[in-house]
């Protein structure tokens, strides 16, 4: 018989939509709910006491409910704060995000990499355990930007986004002392892939950027190898924490992603 549990994902917004895509690109079959934690949004201002307390506790609620085979934490906020708390309190099988410092240490010609994520993200100890594990030998430059966030949040309902917007955050890293140098940039915000395009047209020629998604897709892949998918796929759902008009109008980009049922939890 099929298995008609779907796969979750997990975001405080739509950033997690970056990480979904590579996933279904690989398991086009997989049924999906997408969570948007849009009642605790935005996940960079807040503390990492709240966040370690809401995140395990939102999650169990949204396991019962939809019985997913895995959950996939499409946040790199909430997985270095999270993530160990997560799998202490739930029996199935959680797959992190975090800030692919690694792929760009072995990218960077200049060994000076830049990580651009929230301000929550960028001070993790984490994140210093990344850079000493595979990046010993960079230069490794830290910014934290909400504006992004925003701006990917805004594209995605539809509105344009300013390339001075994008260009003053990502001086940011260019500003920097040795910032000249940067020749490769981690997405360590997973809403950050969205806005790519706008950040190649700004940023000088030549840099690089690289996220977490396309690896994230392959482990859950292999996770899920040999299990059993429906033969008819269902509608997608995405969800919503809070009630806001507003999220209607990500209803025509989330139904490209395969989202075609809007619930608010």
């Amino acid at each position: 018989m099929s298995d008609r549990r779907p796969l979750l994902f997990f975001d405080s917004g739509v950033g997690g939509l970056s990480v979904l895509a590579p996933t279904t690109a690989l398991l086009p079959r997989a049924p999906l709910v997408y969570v948007a934690d849009s009642g605790g949004f935005p996940y960079g201002t807040k503390s990492e006491t709240e966040i370690a307390a809401r995140v395990p506790a939102l999650l169990g609620r949204l396991a019962e409910r939809y019985d997913p085979r895995l959950i996939v934490i499409a946040c790199n906020t909430a997985s270095t704060i999270a993530l160990q708390h997560v799998r202490a309190a739930l029996d199935l099988p959680i797959v992190g995000t975090v800030p692919a410092i690694k792929p760009a240490a072995a990218a960077s010609r200049t060994r000076t990499i830049g990580v651009l994520g929230t301000a929550a993200t960028v001070r993790q100890p984490y994140v210093d355990d990344l850079a000493a594990r595979f990046a010993q030998d960079c230069t490794v430059l830290r910014h934290g930007s909400g504006r992004l966030v925003a701006l990917a949040e805004a594209k995605l309902a539809g509105e344009t986004v300013p390339l001075d917007a994008v260009s003053h955050e990502l001086d940011g890293l260019f500003h920097q002392p040795g910032g000249e140098r940067i020749d490769v940039i981690v997405n360590a915000c997973t809403h950050f892939p969205l806005l790519e395009a706008e950040m190649r047209a700004v940023a000088p020629a030549g840099v690089a950027f690289v996220d977490g998604g396309p690896g994230i897709a392959r482990r859950v892949a292999h996770l899920t190898q040999g299990q059993s998918w429906p033969e008819h796929l269902p509608p997608g759902h995405a969800v919503f924490t809070s009630h806001d008009p507003a999220h209607r109008r990500l209803a025509p980009t989330l139904a490209t992603y395969g989202l075609s049922r809007l619930e608010t939890l």
